[in-house]
Protein backbone atom coordinates (compact mmCIF):
# COMPACT_ATOMS: atom_id res chain seq x y z
CA UNK A 1 0.00 0.00 0.00
CA UNK A 2 1.25 3.54 -0.90
CA UNK A 3 1.16 6.05 1.12
CA UNK A 4 1.05 9.58 0.14
CA UNK A 5 4.03 11.85 1.80
CA UNK A 6 2.62 15.22 2.60
CA UNK A 7 5.78 17.66 2.60
CA UNK A 8 6.41 19.55 6.31
CA UNK A 9 7.76 22.50 4.60
CA UNK A 10 5.09 24.84 3.21
CA UNK A 11 4.14 28.80 2.95
CA UNK A 12 0.43 29.83 3.93
CA UNK A 13 -0.79 33.48 2.96
CA UNK A 14 -2.82 35.25 5.62
CA UNK A 15 -5.02 37.96 4.42
CA UNK A 16 -5.63 40.49 3.47
CA UNK A 17 -8.85 39.43 3.62
CA UNK A 18 -8.80 37.36 7.05
CA UNK A 19 -9.49 38.11 10.22
CA UNK A 20 -6.10 36.80 11.99
CA UNK A 21 -4.55 39.13 9.68
CA UNK A 22 -5.95 43.06 10.07
CA UNK A 23 -5.26 44.98 6.61
CA UNK A 24 -2.16 43.31 5.84
CA UNK A 25 -1.03 40.16 4.28
CA UNK A 26 1.25 37.42 6.58
CA UNK A 27 3.07 35.23 4.35
CA UNK A 28 4.13 32.66 6.91
CA UNK A 29 6.99 29.95 5.77
CA UNK A 30 6.14 26.76 8.12
CA UNK A 31 8.39 23.98 9.05
CA UNK A 32 5.78 21.42 10.60
CA UNK A 33 3.54 23.80 12.86
CA UNK A 34 6.64 25.92 13.36
CA UNK A 35 7.09 29.19 11.75
CA UNK A 36 10.55 29.49 10.28
CA UNK A 37 9.85 32.89 8.55
CA UNK A 38 7.45 35.48 8.62
CA UNK A 39 6.99 38.63 6.32
CA UNK A 40 4.47 41.51 6.53
CA UNK A 41 2.79 43.03 3.44
CA UNK A 42 1.49 46.26 4.15
CA UNK A 43 -0.15 49.63 2.81
CA UNK A 44 -3.40 47.72 1.96
CA UNK A 45 -5.40 50.81 3.66
CA UNK A 46 -3.16 53.82 3.34
CA UNK A 47 -0.78 55.32 1.00
CA UNK A 48 1.33 58.41 0.60
CA UNK A 49 -0.22 59.92 3.36
CA UNK A 50 3.12 61.91 3.49
CA UNK A 51 3.20 62.77 -0.15
CA UNK A 52 -0.15 64.14 0.10
CA UNK A 53 0.79 66.39 2.98
CA UNK A 54 2.59 68.55 0.70
CA UNK A 55 -0.53 69.18 -1.52
CA UNK A 56 -2.31 70.73 1.74
CA UNK A 57 -1.97 73.68 3.43
CA UNK A 58 -1.18 73.21 7.42
CA UNK A 59 -4.82 73.27 8.78
CA UNK A 60 -6.33 70.88 5.88
CA UNK A 61 -3.49 68.48 7.25
CA UNK A 62 -5.10 67.68 10.67
CA UNK A 63 -7.86 65.44 9.71
CA UNK A 64 -5.44 63.78 7.08
CA UNK A 65 -2.23 63.13 9.69
CA UNK A 66 -5.08 61.46 12.12
CA UNK A 67 -6.30 58.61 9.46
CA UNK A 68 -3.47 56.00 9.64
CA UNK A 69 -4.28 55.70 13.65
CA UNK A 70 -8.17 56.76 13.93
CA UNK A 71 -8.64 55.15 17.21
CA UNK A 72 -5.75 57.15 18.43
CA UNK A 73 -6.54 60.47 16.86
CA UNK A 74 -5.65 63.16 19.32
CA UNK A 75 -1.99 61.66 19.74
CA UNK A 76 -1.60 61.85 16.34
CA UNK A 77 -3.76 64.95 15.46
CA UNK A 78 -1.27 66.40 18.76
CA UNK A 79 2.36 65.41 17.55
CA UNK A 80 1.82 67.19 13.97
CA UNK A 81 0.50 70.41 16.06
CA UNK A 82 3.63 70.54 17.87
CA UNK A 83 5.64 70.72 15.00
CA UNK A 84 4.05 72.83 13.52
CA UNK A 85 3.94 75.19 16.88
CA UNK A 86 7.58 74.96 16.79
CA UNK A 87 8.25 76.55 13.54
CA UNK A 88 5.41 79.33 14.00
CA UNK A 89 7.03 80.25 17.28
CA UNK A 90 3.54 79.95 19.25
CA UNK A 91 3.14 79.63 23.13
CA UNK A 92 0.02 77.72 24.20
CA UNK A 93 -1.88 79.06 27.03
CA UNK A 94 -1.63 76.65 30.15
CA UNK A 95 -5.05 75.45 30.11
CA UNK A 96 -4.94 74.45 26.55
CA UNK A 97 -2.46 72.21 27.71
CA UNK A 98 -3.92 70.83 30.35
CA UNK A 99 -6.82 69.66 27.98
CA UNK A 100 -4.66 68.51 25.57
CA UNK A 101 -3.35 65.88 28.16
CA UNK A 102 -7.05 65.32 29.49
CA UNK A 103 -8.22 64.01 25.36
CA UNK A 104 -4.83 61.90 25.23
CA UNK A 105 -5.31 60.28 27.78
CA UNK A 106 -8.81 59.68 27.71
CA UNK A 107 -8.19 58.30 24.13
CA UNK A 108 -5.31 56.13 25.46
CA UNK A 109 -7.52 54.47 27.68
CA UNK A 110 -10.13 54.35 24.61
CA UNK A 111 -7.29 52.31 22.31
CA UNK A 112 -5.94 50.40 25.16
CA UNK A 113 -9.46 48.47 25.25
CA UNK A 114 -10.14 48.16 21.82
CA UNK A 115 -6.53 46.57 21.64
CA UNK A 116 -7.56 44.11 24.58
CA UNK A 117 -10.94 43.83 22.76
CA UNK A 118 -9.18 42.54 19.67
CA UNK A 119 -6.75 40.37 21.31
CA UNK A 120 -9.26 38.78 23.06
CA UNK A 121 -11.01 37.58 19.73
CA UNK A 122 -7.88 36.32 17.96
CA UNK A 123 -6.89 34.19 20.96
CA UNK A 124 -10.75 33.04 21.53
CA UNK A 125 -12.26 35.06 24.31
CA UNK A 126 -15.33 36.68 22.53
CA UNK A 127 -15.94 38.27 25.86
CA UNK A 128 -13.03 40.02 26.22
CA UNK A 129 -14.05 41.38 22.86
CA UNK A 130 -17.51 42.47 23.89
CA UNK A 131 -16.30 44.11 26.63
CA UNK A 132 -13.63 45.94 25.39
CA UNK A 133 -15.86 47.47 22.50
CA UNK A 134 -18.44 48.51 25.45
CA UNK A 135 -15.86 49.88 27.55
CA UNK A 136 -14.53 52.10 24.71
CA UNK A 137 -17.77 53.47 24.49
CA UNK A 138 -17.70 55.22 27.86
CA UNK A 139 -14.84 57.14 26.35
CA UNK A 140 -15.95 57.74 23.10
CA UNK A 141 -18.41 59.40 24.52
CA UNK A 142 -16.57 61.64 26.40
CA UNK A 143 -14.23 62.41 23.48
CA UNK A 144 -17.20 63.17 21.51
CA UNK A 145 -18.79 65.57 24.04
CA UNK A 146 -15.42 67.12 23.89
CA UNK A 147 -14.43 67.70 20.77
CA UNK A 148 -17.81 67.42 18.87
CA UNK A 149 -16.61 64.39 16.66
CA UNK A 150 -16.74 60.89 17.31
CA UNK A 151 -13.49 59.35 15.18
CA UNK A 152 -11.50 61.55 13.88
CA UNK A 153 -11.14 64.43 16.63
CA UNK A 154 -9.02 67.34 15.34
CA UNK A 155 -9.21 68.92 18.28
CA UNK A 156 -5.90 70.49 18.61
CA UNK A 157 -4.86 73.64 16.32
CA UNK A 158 -2.20 75.47 16.29
CA UNK A 159 -1.79 77.73 19.28
CA UNK A 160 -4.97 75.68 21.42
CA UNK A 161 -7.55 73.38 21.41
CA UNK A 162 -10.87 73.95 19.53
CA UNK A 163 -13.25 74.14 22.61
CA UNK A 164 -13.26 73.97 26.57
CA UNK A 165 -14.48 71.70 29.38
CA UNK A 166 -17.44 71.69 30.70
CA UNK A 167 -19.33 70.88 33.56
CA UNK A 168 -21.23 67.98 31.78
CA UNK A 169 -18.40 66.35 30.64
CA UNK A 170 -15.93 66.62 34.03
CA UNK A 171 -19.39 64.53 35.69
CA UNK A 172 -19.17 62.80 32.32
CA UNK A 173 -15.76 61.50 33.18
CA UNK A 174 -15.66 61.24 36.99
CA UNK A 175 -18.93 58.39 36.07
CA UNK A 176 -16.44 56.94 33.60
CA UNK A 177 -13.68 56.95 36.19
CA UNK A 178 -15.67 55.12 38.93
CA UNK A 179 -17.18 52.65 36.35
CA UNK A 180 -14.21 51.59 34.80
CA UNK A 181 -12.04 51.27 38.35
CA UNK A 182 -14.86 48.48 38.95
CA UNK A 183 -15.05 47.20 35.49
CA UNK A 184 -11.49 46.59 35.10
CA UNK A 185 -11.43 44.19 38.49
CA UNK A 186 -14.24 42.37 36.50
CA UNK A 187 -11.50 42.24 34.12
CA UNK A 188 -8.80 40.94 35.74
CA UNK A 189 -11.17 38.09 37.13
CA UNK A 190 -12.56 37.12 33.70
CA UNK A 191 -9.81 37.58 31.72
CA UNK A 192 -6.04 38.39 32.80
CA UNK A 193 -6.38 35.47 35.67
CA UNK A 194 -8.11 33.00 32.85
CA UNK A 195 -5.76 30.09 32.64
CA UNK A 196 -6.50 29.78 29.12
CA UNK A 197 -5.73 33.46 28.13
CA UNK A 198 -2.45 33.42 30.74
CA UNK A 199 -1.70 29.66 28.83
CA UNK A 200 -1.81 31.69 25.73
CA UNK A 201 0.07 34.57 26.72
CA UNK A 202 3.28 33.75 29.07
CA UNK A 203 6.09 32.93 27.26
CA UNK A 204 4.71 33.80 23.84
CA UNK A 205 6.11 36.10 21.90
CA UNK A 206 8.95 36.86 24.38
CA UNK A 207 11.35 39.79 23.58
CA UNK A 208 14.16 40.48 25.88
CA UNK A 209 15.37 44.01 27.06
CA UNK A 210 18.21 43.92 24.61
CA UNK A 211 16.35 42.54 21.68
CA UNK A 212 13.42 45.26 22.37
CA UNK A 213 16.02 48.15 22.00
CA UNK A 214 18.17 46.74 19.05
CA UNK A 215 14.50 46.18 17.34
CA UNK A 216 13.09 49.32 17.83
CA UNK A 217 10.39 48.56 20.26
CA UNK A 218 8.20 51.59 21.31
CA UNK A 219 5.86 52.00 24.33
CA UNK A 220 4.01 49.42 26.39
CA UNK A 221 6.27 46.43 24.11
CA UNK A 222 9.11 48.36 24.85
CA UNK A 223 8.35 49.13 28.81
CA UNK A 224 6.66 45.17 29.01
CA UNK A 225 10.70 43.91 28.05
CA UNK A 226 11.99 45.79 30.90
CA UNK A 227 12.88 49.30 29.93
CA UNK A 228 11.24 52.31 31.70
CA UNK A 229 10.96 54.55 28.53
CA UNK A 230 8.01 57.18 28.02
CA UNK A 231 8.32 60.58 26.27
CA UNK A 232 5.66 61.84 28.79
CA UNK A 233 8.78 61.58 31.07
CA UNK A 234 11.75 61.58 29.04
CA UNK A 235 10.56 64.95 27.12
CA UNK A 236 7.16 66.23 29.07
CA UNK A 237 5.11 67.89 26.69
CA UNK A 238 1.35 69.53 27.21
CA UNK A 239 1.06 69.28 31.23
CA UNK A 240 2.74 66.22 32.17
CA UNK A 241 5.80 68.16 33.53
CA UNK A 242 2.81 69.21 36.43
CA UNK A 243 0.72 65.81 36.73
CA UNK A 244 2.15 62.94 39.21
CA UNK A 245 2.01 59.74 37.37
CA UNK A 246 4.10 55.93 37.22
CA UNK A 247 5.17 54.16 34.66
CA UNK A 248 4.00 50.33 34.83
CA UNK A 249 7.04 48.20 33.40
CA UNK A 250 7.47 44.54 33.17
CA UNK A 251 10.62 42.41 32.73
CA UNK A 252 8.79 39.22 31.42
CA UNK A 253 8.54 40.19 27.50
CA UNK A 254 6.10 38.05 26.86
CA UNK A 255 2.58 38.68 25.43
CA UNK A 256 0.92 38.63 29.28
CA UNK A 257 3.62 41.23 30.19
CA UNK A 258 2.41 43.09 27.31
CA UNK A 259 -1.15 42.95 28.50
CA UNK A 260 -0.67 43.98 31.92
CA UNK A 261 1.08 47.01 31.09
CA UNK A 262 -1.69 48.06 28.98
CA UNK A 263 -4.24 47.41 31.88
CA UNK A 264 -1.93 49.59 34.32
CA UNK A 265 -1.85 52.52 32.20
CA UNK A 266 -5.59 52.72 32.09
CA UNK A 267 -5.44 53.08 35.71
CA UNK A 268 -2.72 55.60 35.52
CA UNK A 269 -4.67 57.75 33.26
CA UNK A 270 -7.14 57.49 35.32
CA UNK A 271 -4.99 59.28 37.89
CA UNK A 272 -4.01 61.61 34.95
CA UNK A 273 -7.68 62.61 34.50
CA UNK A 274 -8.83 63.43 38.08
CA UNK A 275 -5.60 65.46 38.54
CA UNK A 276 -6.48 67.52 35.45
CA UNK A 277 -9.97 68.11 36.55
CA UNK A 278 -8.52 69.23 40.00
CA UNK A 279 -6.25 71.49 39.02
CA UNK A 280 -6.54 72.86 35.41
CA UNK A 281 -6.34 76.85 35.32
CA UNK A 282 -8.13 79.11 34.38
CA UNK A 283 -7.76 81.01 31.31
CA UNK A 284 -8.18 80.79 27.47
CA UNK A 285 -7.49 78.00 25.35
CA UNK A 286 -5.83 79.69 22.28
CA UNK A 287 -3.16 81.80 22.15
CA UNK A 288 -3.35 85.44 22.02
CA UNK A 289 -1.86 86.27 18.48
CA UNK A 290 -5.10 84.19 17.13
CA UNK A 291 -7.80 85.62 19.49
CA UNK A 292 -7.29 88.91 18.74
CA UNK A 293 -8.16 88.05 14.94
CA UNK A 294 -11.73 86.35 16.16
CA UNK A 295 -14.32 89.52 15.12
CA UNK A 296 -16.07 90.48 18.33
CA UNK A 297 -19.05 89.16 17.74
CA UNK A 298 -18.00 85.64 17.81
CA UNK A 299 -15.67 86.18 20.27
CA UNK A 300 -18.53 87.15 22.88
CA UNK A 301 -20.73 84.84 21.76
CA UNK A 302 -18.59 81.55 20.92
CA UNK A 303 -15.54 81.61 22.82
CA UNK A 304 -16.47 83.60 26.05
CA UNK A 305 -19.70 81.77 26.10
CA UNK A 306 -19.66 78.67 24.93
CA UNK A 307 -16.13 77.97 25.65
CA UNK A 308 -15.96 77.20 21.47
CA UNK A 309 -13.21 78.18 19.26
CA UNK A 310 -14.83 80.16 15.98
CA UNK A 311 -11.43 79.23 13.50
CA UNK A 312 -10.22 83.27 12.51
CA UNK A 313 -9.76 83.23 8.56
CA UNK A 314 -5.94 83.07 9.37
CA UNK A 315 -6.36 79.29 9.81
CA UNK A 316 -7.01 79.02 5.95
CA UNK A 317 -3.82 79.36 4.56
CA UNK A 318 -1.49 80.73 7.02
CA UNK A 319 2.31 80.92 5.91
CA UNK A 320 4.72 79.87 8.87
CA UNK A 321 8.26 81.46 8.32
CA UNK A 322 10.93 79.50 6.75
CA UNK A 323 12.23 76.27 9.31
CA UNK A 324 12.00 73.05 9.77
CA UNK A 325 10.73 70.90 13.27
CA UNK A 326 10.24 67.74 14.63
CA UNK A 327 8.66 66.54 17.52
CA UNK A 328 7.22 63.55 19.30
CA UNK A 329 4.36 62.19 21.79
CA UNK A 330 3.95 59.12 23.78
CA UNK A 331 0.84 58.04 21.87
CA UNK A 332 -1.23 54.83 22.95
CA UNK A 333 0.92 52.57 20.80
CA UNK A 334 4.38 54.46 21.77
CA UNK A 335 6.57 56.73 20.60
CA UNK A 336 5.14 58.81 17.33
CA UNK A 337 7.65 61.25 15.32
CA UNK A 338 6.67 63.85 13.21
CA UNK A 339 9.15 66.09 10.90
CA UNK A 340 7.88 69.12 9.18
CA UNK A 341 9.88 71.36 6.97
CA UNK A 342 8.40 74.98 6.03
CA UNK A 343 9.42 76.26 2.72
CA UNK A 344 7.60 79.86 3.79
CA UNK A 345 4.60 78.92 1.73
CA UNK A 346 0.84 77.93 2.53
CA UNK A 347 1.50 73.95 2.57
CA UNK A 348 5.00 71.65 3.88
CA UNK A 349 7.61 71.61 1.74
CA UNK A 350 8.35 68.02 3.88
CA UNK A 351 5.95 66.21 6.36
CA UNK A 352 7.28 62.90 7.86
CA UNK A 353 5.97 60.49 10.40
CA UNK A 354 6.89 57.49 12.21
CA UNK A 355 4.38 55.75 13.61
CA UNK A 356 4.76 52.98 16.75
CA UNK A 357 2.78 50.42 14.49
CA UNK A 358 5.37 51.04 11.70
CA UNK A 359 8.50 50.56 14.12
CA UNK A 360 5.87 46.87 15.62
CA UNK A 361 6.40 45.65 11.60
CA UNK A 362 9.89 44.56 12.58
CA UNK A 363 9.15 43.43 16.32
CA UNK A 364 6.52 41.50 14.64
CA UNK A 365 8.57 39.91 12.28
CA UNK A 366 11.22 38.36 14.85
CA UNK A 367 8.77 37.33 17.54
CA UNK A 368 7.23 34.68 15.03
CA UNK A 369 10.51 33.19 13.57
CA UNK A 370 10.71 29.91 16.11
CA UNK A 371 6.95 30.41 16.99
CA UNK A 372 4.23 27.82 17.11
CA UNK A 373 1.76 28.87 14.30
CA UNK A 374 -1.23 28.82 16.33
CA UNK A 375 1.03 31.84 18.04
CA UNK A 376 0.99 34.44 15.76
CA UNK A 377 -2.36 35.61 16.77
CA UNK A 378 -1.48 36.08 20.48
CA UNK A 379 1.89 37.83 19.19
CA UNK A 380 -0.36 40.20 17.03
CA UNK A 381 -2.85 40.44 19.47
CA UNK A 382 -0.47 41.33 22.23
CA UNK A 383 1.76 43.66 20.15
CA UNK A 384 -1.49 46.09 20.03
CA UNK A 385 -0.53 46.66 16.24
CA UNK A 386 -2.17 48.64 14.19
CA UNK A 387 -2.02 48.29 10.25
CA UNK A 388 -3.35 51.10 9.25
CA UNK A 389 -0.93 53.31 11.38
CA UNK A 390 1.89 51.11 10.12
CA UNK A 391 1.07 51.92 6.51
CA UNK A 392 0.90 55.95 6.81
Amino acid sequence: MEVEVVPVQGELNVGPQHPGSGHMRILVKLNGDIVEDCELDVGYVHRAVEKLGENRNYMHLIPLVERPAILDSIHMNMGYVMAVEKILNVDVPERALYLRSFAAEVNRIASHLYGLGILGIFIGHSTAFMWGFGDREVWLQILEALTGARVTNSYIIPGGVRRDLTPSIIEMTKKAIVYMRKKLKDWEKIFLKNPTIMDRLQNVGVMTREQAIEWGAVGPNLRASGVNFDIRKAEPYAAYSKLDFEIPVYKEGDGYARTLVRFEEMEQSMRILEQIIKDIPEGPILADRFLKQIPPIRMKKWVQGQGRIVLPGYYASFRPPRGEAAARVEASRGELFYYVVSDGSPKPYRLRMITPSYRAIYVFKNLCKGARYADIVAIYGSLDYFPPEADR
